[in-house]
């Protein structure tokens, strides 16, 4: 049986950690709000800012080294904890459309779900989020990290636009993150066979 653990259990739980409570990390849960694919909230009435405290301290590092070479920036967080059950509603909305493909199935489980999965882009002191080409939860192409070569060289994507990528990937490799091919936004730490198999899934 898969260990888990609720999602309104983390506050009391030695192994999770508040956003809040890291240094040049900012929050604007997209799930939390209507600003997402399903256009609707789909967190409340619970707070889903959180990280496993392994991860926590992954962004804290990448917050860092942020804060160091651009101190005029930094990390904002468009999703973190994702509850089970709400894996389980994004696959009912996307299983068999062209979107499947950027959603984990239940039965794998999302990295989010363990609160090893992190999706943020960068801001700037006033909060205006940079330029990346396209917006968090994009599914198309363009979205891919893997064919920004291809897109730079047709001019779908600026160079300024690749830079900002650039840097939130360099800031994530420093904390120790891992990118995916198809998300610029979303990050994951640690193995994740290893993850699956130890950590208590978020419900």
């Amino acid at each position: 049986m898969a260990l888990t653990i609720a999602i309104d259990a983390l506050a009391g739980d030695p192994d999770f950690v508040p956003l809040r409570t890291l240094r040049g990390v900012r929050v604007d849960l997209r799930y939390a709000g209507t600003r997402n694919l399903l256009g609707r909230d789909l967190y409340a009435p619970h707070d889903c800012a959180w990280l496993h405290a392994q991860a926590a301290d992954a962004l804290q590092r990448a917050a860092d080294w942020l804060a160091r070479e651009r101190p005029a920036l930094h990390l904002l967080v468009l999703d973190a904890a994702r509850p089970q059950r709400v894996q389980e509603l994004f696959w009912r909305h996307v299983r068999g459309t062209p979107m499947q493909a950027y959603f984990a199935p239940p039965e794998r489980g999302s990295m989010h779900s363990f609160g090893m999965a992190v999706d943020l882009t960068l801001a700037d002191a006033q909060g205006a989020e940079l330029d990346m080409g396209t917006p968090f939860d994009d599914t198309t192409e363009l979205s891919h990290p893997t064919l920004e070569h291809l897109h730079a060289a047709t001019g779908a994507l600026s160079e300024a636009q690749l830079g900002h990528r650039r840097l939130l990937r360099t800031a994530m490799l420093h904390g120790g993150w891992q990118p995916i091919s198809t998300e610029w936004w979303h990050f994951d730490c640690g193995d994740r066979d290893e993850v699956r198999r130890s950590f208590r899934r978020i419900t």
